[in-house]
């Protein structure tokens, strides 16, 4: 379920429902924690293709040695280590979807292969004599922009018209504020009935915090900080210092960037010091990947206070 009362996910809604049914490529762009595994899980539901599982590959998560026969497979003794026939993820999609999260990560030899998985259906394992014929829809996502990656060399302009036949771009959290509170109320319920808890809602000066907060890790930052609130909260309703946020006077002066500086840096100290500097935790606090975190803490020149 798409949740949200702004027009452009009103937009988005309104997208999926002309294109869930066909089986035409889709690229979705978008920052990190924005919800595009999510659009992927509603489009495969509404699909022709729903009976089988979608088949989810996150390019960025795997070591570039291992992603060629992660996605087309390998003949036994192909290489050292091949012991036996693998197949690939294009394989195990036959007649379903296939997700390729984050395909602005994946080195160029291989943007080759998925240009000719689009245009031709077919596949070679690695070390394979005879291509492999395929079924599959793909679903590609990425939160770069993959014109600036072309323009730099980094993608291939003719995979990107490929891929972008139809395109949903998911904005930012902070660009849509009106959706922040029936998102917050969403995942309070959900939160809720996962750890049997019983809050009824968030404070004013809460809610206010979270209208204010730039949200770094998007939709992913608000399930994270929501559940921590669950779990470590008390009494009736979650507050701004339940969700780990700071609520910034409207007499303070400041200019709108300063604002959201003002909060990113504070909003990462505070979550750095919950997780006592741990970056992987923390990250996943926040809803961004330890590389963001690294470049939050070297550009707020951020430092340890214990």
């Amino acid at each position: 379920e798409l949740i949200g009362k702004s027009k452009v996910i009103d937009e988005i809604r309104k997208t999926i429902s002309k294109i869930a049914r066909t089986d035409t490529t889709l690229l979705i762009t978008g920052e990190t924690g924005t919800g595009k595994e999510l659009i992927t899980k509603i489009i495969h539901q509404e699909s022709t293709r729903s009976k089988r599982p979608p088949v989810v590959v996150s390019c960025g998560a795997i070591p570039h040695n291992l992603l060629e026969s992660e996605l087309f497979g390998h003949e036994k003794g192909s290489f050292t280590g091949a012991y036996k026939q693998h197949k690939g993820k294009f394989e195990i999609a036959q007649g379903g979807i296939i997700f390729l999260d984050e395909i602005g990560d994946l080195p160029l030899h291989l943007q080759v292969k998925i240009l000719r998985a689009i245009e031709q259906k077919e596949i070679d394992r690695i070390g394979g004599k005879t291509p492999i014929h395929i079924d599959v829809r793909i679903i590609a996502a990425s939160n770069k922009n993959l014109e600036d990656e072309i323009k730099q060399g980094n993608f291939r302009k003719d995979l990107f018209y490929r891929l972008s036949v139809t395109t949903i771009y998911i904005p930012p959290l902070r660009e849509r504020p009106e959706d922040i509170e029936v998102l917050s109320k969403y995942f309070l319920g959900q939160t809720n009935r996962s750890y049997q808890r019983k809050f009824i809602g968030f404070t004013k000066t809460a809610m206010e915090a979270m209208m204010h907060h730039p949200w770094p890790g998007n939709v992913r930052e608000l399930i994270h900080r929501i559940e921590r609130a669950v779990i470590m909260g008390t009494g009736q309703q979650l507050n701004e210092n339940d969700l780990g946020l700071v609520l910034i006077k409207a007499e303070e002066p400041t200019t709108l960037k300063e604002l959201k500086e003002n909060l990113e840096k504070e909003s990462t100290t505070q979550a750095l010091m919950r997780n006592y500097w741990n970056i992987t935790h923390t990250s996943k606090e926040l809803g961004i990947t330890p590389k963001t975190l690294r470049a939050l803490i070297k550009r707020y020149s951020i430092t340890k206070t214990y």
